[in-house]
């Protein structure tokens, strides 16, 4: 279900929010805000997918305290941000919204930009707008991908190969775990969509070994179609849906599925939900996994 103000405390009962008032920890390999939530044979990550919509909210104005507020107190561990702006225009005040939430949240940050323009004028910053990741966890290796894409950008696009597809590597108590954000293709054709899930297993494939084992998987996104998609039944052979229980878009009125947590490899999905109170137009999606030690 989605929740309102005031139902937090659902979540608090069921336990997977019980974390709420611990503070940041130092960003180290051992920082889990979930290393309590855990031990033994499995190291603890809380993950959550969030659209920040350039910053504004559901109501349309542009408020990144509001959203500041909001992914503070879920209290995740990592979080994979879409539609995120730097530098990108008058919209988002010209600014560097994956630095300024890094910044916020004391986290470090991996920003891949999809689209990366000149600037307005000479000497001022690229403009960029892509999907960022979010880490409490030191960020070991980073990745910007390209997948199949129909540019926004250009007069008379045709699919092509562009960026904006990001992967980090961390190490969450000695466990790696590699990261992935993505924002697929929103028109209604899915054929893009066709192409950016053979795109998508590809690239998570090729961080398997010979003999097929993979690490630990997380990817992250708002993929702009809902669970039964007849484009996605080849990605639910690769990885596991860790279903939420509710709708995410739009954020006031929920009544569709289209953003994600799905894992791959010595990876458990615990305890999931849809989070949020309209400070962006979609709802947030937090999860509590499990990584296995081997």
């Amino acid at each position: 279900m989605a929740l309102r103000r005031g139902t937090w405390q659902l979540l608090l009962v069921g336990g997977l929010l019980s974390g709420l008032a611990v503070a940041p920890a130092a960003a180290d390999e051992g920082s889990s805000a979930g290393a309590a939530r855990g031990g033994g044979h499995h190291a603890p990550l809380r993950v959550a997918s969030y659209n920040m919509h350039a910053g504004a909210g559901a109501d349309e104005v542009f408020d990144l305290d509001r959203q500041v507020a909001e992914l503070r107190a879920l209290d995740a561990d990592v979080i994979g941000l879409q539609e995120v702006d730097v530098h990108w225009d008058q919209r988002s005040e010209w600014r560097d919204l994956a630095g300024e939430l890094a910044e916020a949240l004391d986290m470090h940050v991996y920003f891949a930009p999809i689209y990366s323009l000149d600037p307005p004028a000479a000497g001022e910053p690229r403009r960029e707008y892509g999907v960022a990741v979010l880490s409490r966890h030191r960020i070991v290796a980073a990745t910007n991908h390209e997948i199949t894409r129909l540019s926004t950008q250009d007069p008379d696009p045709v699919p092509a190969p562009a960026p904006g597809f990001g992967e980090v590597v961390l190490r969450v108590r000695g466990v790696p775990v590699h990261i992935y954000v993505t924002h697929l293709d929103y028109r209604p054709d899915p054929s893009v969509r066709i192409a950016q899930v053979a795109d998508t297993r590809r690239i998570m494939a090729e961080d398997c070994s010979a003999r097929g084992r993979c690490p630990a998987q997380v990817l992250l996104g708002d993929f702009n179609a809902e669970p039964d998609a007849g484009e996605f039944g080849p990605l639910w052979k690769d990885l596991r849906d860790v279903d939420p229980g509710g709708p995410t878009y739009p954020a006031l009125e929920p009544v569709k599925r289209i953003d994600y947590v799905a894992v791959n490899g010595p990876v458990r999905g615990g305890a999931a939900a849809v989070v949020g109170d309209g400070a962006s137009d979609h709802l947030g999606v937090i999860a509590d996994l499990r990584l296995r030690r081997r």
